[in-house]
């Protein structure tokens, strides 16, 4: 039986819904940190910084949808000019908060 209740699991939840934890082809676990969902010509985009990534280098991987309902895919971008777009897209969203080099 759990100690929490239905508050607590609320606030829970609240607190943690820019976290996900993603399978790669290997079979792995991979946790990531959401900084934000992009939508950009017309597609969704997922910006994220990987927790055990010591380099602070992003992760942009697009989100479609899944077979099951509840839950999305996220799926590599191969077009290396749309990451540089949507990158460059978070960048200036983001200009103030973070300090790209």
């Amino acid at each position: 039986m759990s100690d929490f209740n239905e508050k607590e699991l609320d606030e829970f939840a609240e607190e943690n819904e820019n976290y996900i934890t993603l399978t790669d082809d290997n079979g792995e676990d991979i946790s990531f940190e959401i900084l934000d969902t992009l939508e950009y010509k017309e597609r969704l985009f997922a910006v994220m910084l990987p927790f055990d990534d010591e380099d602070d280098e992003v992760v942009i991987l697009e989100i479609l949808p899944g077979e099951d309902p509840e839950f999305d895919d996220f799926v590599s971008i191969e077009d290396e000019a749309l990451l540089n777009e949507v990158f460059e897209e978070f960048k200036k969203k983001y200009a103030d908060e973070f300090d790209f080099e």
